[in-house]
Order: structure tokens, then sequence, then C-alpha cells
């Protein structure tokens, strides 16, 4: 833009004085980022319509912009931004990109205001050259800035990268910190990234007592910490102290101690990141010499993810197939296989070096399993967070028929109703899943017309649907978590085939579960009615209908209410009642028929009332 330009749109509006210097780098030729379209160049400026007249990629060219706008949108780049660098010599961009990565954040964050940017700042610049590569090459490159002394790395995800005015080794900024930090929790965490950043430890060779020390007593005196949170300090300090020649088991608290403390190893477990599992189990293995194949056991019958399985390698690596064989056939049986378990044995079926310990449980018992399972993880669900095991149940299109090759048409037809009532499995996933049921089972296809028909509406009173809301939340805020825990308690007596309590509990489990579902589904198609708008010609929901009943020869007098409002005491059915369904839509005059027990009734209307005049 031009100088007399540049003075009309100032004298146009005074209030964008001060950003008089911005304006005057829209030049001709200048290279811009845009938030949105990424990377520009400015062509011209079109004083007759007020335009920069700017080439974006993708097409988007000779695209007119507002000054005022830019102002807001657009940023200038040098010519010696990396970006711009990469147009005019992309070959060279290339490869300091390829061979010194590091370099090339360095230069981007010396044309970075205050010569900081965020992770997502960096992305914005370099995922133009780098495009569907850019993830790959940034993990890589982070580790290599971690250890240059030229760039301070934040400590959260949404902090700044930073050149430093004065470079200083990363174990160096981190020993300043651990030694001024007093929470024995971080101070944890810094000796560890210490250790990970210094790979022979020569960095910070002549401080290793000192930290020790320091580190021995955050481990000991802080009773805040959970037992993972020492064990980790006690693993970081055995780390360190060994580049001493510190014999480590002199060293307390030792990590065996903290493992023979502990309580529940499986909370421990969860608590660790997971590049520790392997050193845990190895722990565990040295810790109970006598016992262990059962202690580890127990591990993976609670585990998740990752350690589900590091402990079934951990004991396959020690001649413990057979072992696993049993006690995996053991917890399907008992129907105690939680859904990491259930999920490794599917995933791994045809793996050849796991398809021993699966072959002879893939069948509908295992089925069945999974869908218990994927009930439980919803029953105990918090937040959004997925169920890995029945995302993979719907995403493998040939496991539903594998295990249902063993099924009869009976255990098909049950296993299908129990996935319609699974809390589970989104509507769309249940119809998928039903659909593989149907192509071994086409009676399976009569379920899915019954759900099609329960899907209808349901008319009801307000009264009724807040009695059905009221037993929804006793549901879930009294009985089922008393179910829970009632599971919990009676699991910890023993051998669950002999375990009356528990096996009780589970009944009431399903019952307690189908009904939730039943309730929800009920809920969901609720149409609150005052029943005002009752016709007076025929019957419908909310009519008084006269009735005499050719049997008996008496008259009788009914109110056709709302689907659960039938109360024959008082002379009110629902219109979802047999007699109901027989009335609606007819009018004085007609005569309709019912069975009750193998007998005929006739019923003929004389007259029509509506129940809120009555």
């Amino acid at each position: 833009m031009n100088k007399e330009a540049i003075e009309l749109i100032l004298k146009k509006n005074p209030k964008l004085q001060s950003a008089q210097g911005k304006l005057e780098t829209f030049k001709e030729g200048a290279y811009c980022m845009h938030r949105s379209w990424g990377l520009g160049r400015i062509q011209r400026y079109d004083d007759i319509h007020n335009r920069l007249i700017i080439d974006f990629g993708d097409g988007k060219t000779a695209h007119p912009m507002d000054p005022e706008f830019c102002i807001l949108k657009l940023d200038i780049l040098p010519e010696s931004n990396i970006l711009v660098r990469f147009y005019k010599e992309p070959k060279l961009v290339e490869e300091m990109l390829k061979k010194n990565p590091v370099n090339v954040v360095v230069e981007l964050l010396l044309h970075c205001k205050d010569q900081t940017a965020t992770a997502s700042e960096i992305e914005r610049f370099l995922e133009h050259i780098l495009k569907d590569k850019f993830k790959k090459w940034w993990t890589q490159t982070k580790k290599a800035l971690a250890k240059d002394s030229r760039i301070a790395i934040p400590d959260k995800k949404t902090g700044v990268y930073s050149l430093r005015e004065i470079p200083i080794a990363p174990e160096q900024e981190v020993l300043e910190e651990f030694y001024i930090n007093r929470n024995p929790k971080k101070k944890i965490q810094l000796a560890e990234k210490l250790y990970r950043m210094a790979d022979s430890v020569q960095e910070i060779e002549a401080d290793l007592p000192k930290i020790l020390g320091e580190l021995t007593t955050a481990i000991q005196e802080a009773h805040q910490l959970t037992h993972a949170e020492r064990l980790l300090g006690c693993w970081t300090r055995n780390d360190l102290a060994r580049h001493l020649d510190t014999d480590v088991d002199t060293l307390q608290p030792t990590s065996k101690s903290l493992i023979l403390e502990t309580k529940n190893l499986s909370e421990l477990a969860e608590e660790l990141p997971s590049h520790y599992y392997q050193r845990l189990l190895d722990l565990v293995a040295k810790t109970y010499p006598e016992d262990w194949k059962e202690v580890i056991l127990r591990l993976l019958k609670y585990s998740t993810n990752k350690f589900t399985h590091d402990c079934i390698t951990f004991l396959m690596e020690r001649d413990c197939k057979e072992l696993l064989q049993e006690s995996f056939k053991r917890w399907l049986d008992e129907q105690s296989m939680r859904a990491s378990v259930l999920l490794w044995i599917v995933k791994n079926r045809t793996s050849r070096k796991y398809t021993d310990l699966s072959e002879k449980l893939l069948n509908h018992n295992l089925l069945s399993a999974i869908f218990h399972a994927v009930d439980y993880e919803a029953l105990n669900l918090t937040g959004s967070r997925r169920i890995a095991l029945a995302e993979y149940l719907v995403d493998d299109s040939t496991l539903v028929q594998d295990l249902l090759k063993t099924a009869s048409e009976e255990v098909a037809c049950d296993l299908a109703q129990t996935l319609l009532l699974n809390q589970g499995f989104e509507v769309l996933s249940k119809r998928s899943l039903l659909a593989r049921f149907i192509k071994l089972f086409p009676k399976v296809q009569k379920l899915l017309a019954g759900e099609a028909e329960e899907q209808k509406r349901l008319v009801v009173s307000a009264e009724s649907l807040d009695i059905r809301k009221k037993e929804y939340e006793t549901l879930i805020n009294q009985k089922i978590p008393e179910n829970k825990s009632a599971i919990s308690i009676a699991r910890e007596l023993g051998d669950l085939r002999e375990n009356s309590e528990y096996k009780m509990a589970r009944q009431d489990q399903d019952t307690l579960l189908a009904r939730k579902a039943q309730l929800e589904k009920d809920i969901s198609l609720a149409a609150v009615s005052d029943f005002k708008d009752a016709p007076t010609d025929v019957v419908g929901i909310g009519s008084v209908v006269h009735l005499f009943h050719k049997a008996s020869g008496k008259q009788h007098t009914y109110a056709i209410l709302g689907a659960w409002d039938s109360d024959p005491d008082n002379n009110v059915l629902s219109y979802k009642t047999p007699l109901g369904q027989s009335l609606l839509s007819k009018h004085v005059g007609e005569t309709v028929k019912t069975e009750i027990a193998g007998n005929e009734e006739e019923w003929t209307i004389q007259s029509i009332a509506r129940y809120v005049n009555s």
C-alpha cells in the first residue's frame, strides 16, 4: 500500500492510527500468514475498491481483502522466515528439516513475538511445509529440543517454547528447579526427568549424592504420596544410585518393602506410567518368590489396557501357558472375566503366538461374557469415556459369527435379547450386531420386529410418568449402587462357583439392569396428555365409555386412559389393554369382542363422554 492510501484509511477511521505501522507492511510481494487460509502473498493494492489482492494456496488466488480486516487477520512474514524461505528455496529448507530440525525451530522462534511460541503455533507454520508428515517429525524433534541448551521447554502442553537469552544445559535448568521445589511429588517427577535427560549422568554426576539424599527424604517423609508415587521415586533413586556403585538394597525404603506395604497392587499398577509395567512385574516376581504366579494372575484379572498384554506376555515368557488357559476358562465359567482381558482374547485370537490361549474359548459363552462385561462397563462409565470392547465387537465383521457357531437357535435368541437390553451399545450398533445374528439365525428377526413395534409413542398421564421417573431415580441412585456393592462383597467370599451370595447378587443385577433399560425406553417414548382433547363421537384416549356386557347382561363404565393408568378396581383401563385396544375409534352402538381365558366376550357401546368432564 502507498502512503496516500494509508492516509486516506486513517482519515476515514482515526481509531486505526495505532495500526499505521502494520498497514505500511502491506506491500506488494510481501508474504503473509492468514489464521485460517495459511500462507499468502500480496499481489497489489486496488485503490479503486480499497482492497488488497492476495494469492493464497489451494487455488485461492487474487482474493480481495479489506485492509482494515487484514490488520486483525494477517501477519506479515519477514523474508528470513522459514516458511517464506521454503517457498523460495524449498530444497535447502527440506534439507534443514531432515538434518537439523532443532535449527528450524530456533529460526522460527527468532521471528515470533518475544521469541516464544506454543506447540500449536509451531504446527500452524510447519504443517504447510511438512503436511501429513508433521506429527512424526514433531514427535522426533521434541526429543531433540529437550536436550538443546538454546530452547526452554514448556512443562505443560499449553505452555510455550522460548529461546533462552543465555544458553543453559537443560539438565542444569531442571536441577535448579529440583533444589528449589519442596513438593515431594514434583521433586520425584523432576528427578525422573533428570535421569531421562542425562543419558550418561555425566552432566549431573557431581550433584548425585545431594540429589539422592533429597530424593530419599522426599520418599520417606511425604505421607501424602500414593504408593505408586513412592515406588516411582524409589525406582528413580535406585537408577541414579547405581551410577555411584551404591547397593540400592541398603537404601530405605526399598522397592520390595513398598510392594509388601501395598494393600491393592491393581490400584498401584493403574497409577503407574505404562513404560514401568515390565519393571513392576519383575519386582512382584522377586518380592513373592513362592507365590508370584498367583499374584500376577490376580493383577491380570483386574488389569486394563496395555497392562493386560504385559501380564500375559510376562507369564507366557515364563512357561505359564497352561496356567493361563486354566485361569481364562475358570474366569469365563464364573462370569468374572473383565472387559480388558476379553478384548485381549478376541484381538489375539488369530495370532500365532497366542492362538493356543484362546482357541477353546471362542464360543457363545465368550459372547455372553462380552455382553455382560460391556454392560458392566456402561454401568460404571464416567463422562464420555468409550467402551473399547463394545467398539471392537462392532468393528470386527466376523467376530459375532465366529462366536455363534456353537450356539443353538434358542441360545442365539437369548443372546440377541441380552443385546437389546444392553446399555453399552448405541441403537445403530445394536442393529448392526443383530443383523449378524440374523444371518445365522433368521428367527432373531422377530426380535427386531417386536422392538420396532415397541418404539411407537406411548400416551401417558403426567402422574404416571412421574411415578416412572421416581422409580428410575431410585434404581440409579440407590438400588443399582447397593447391588454393585453386594457383588463386590460377595466376590471376596471365595470360589464363585459355590458362592450363592454372588449368584443371587448377579441375578439381582440382571433384573435391575433389565428394569433400568425398560424404564429408559418407556420414558423416552412417553407423550404426556391431559386427555382434554378426547373425541366424543368415537372412543379415544381420555374417553369414558358406557358398555353393555352381553354374557352377564350388566352395564359397565370404564375410563380409557394412558398406557400406565390401569386401575380396574376404580374402572380405569389403559388404552393398551385388550378391551381398550378393541374400543378405540368405535362409535355408539358398535359391538366389540375380546377373549378372556379362552372365552369370547361381547361389549356394546351405549354412550361416550370425556373423562375430564365426568
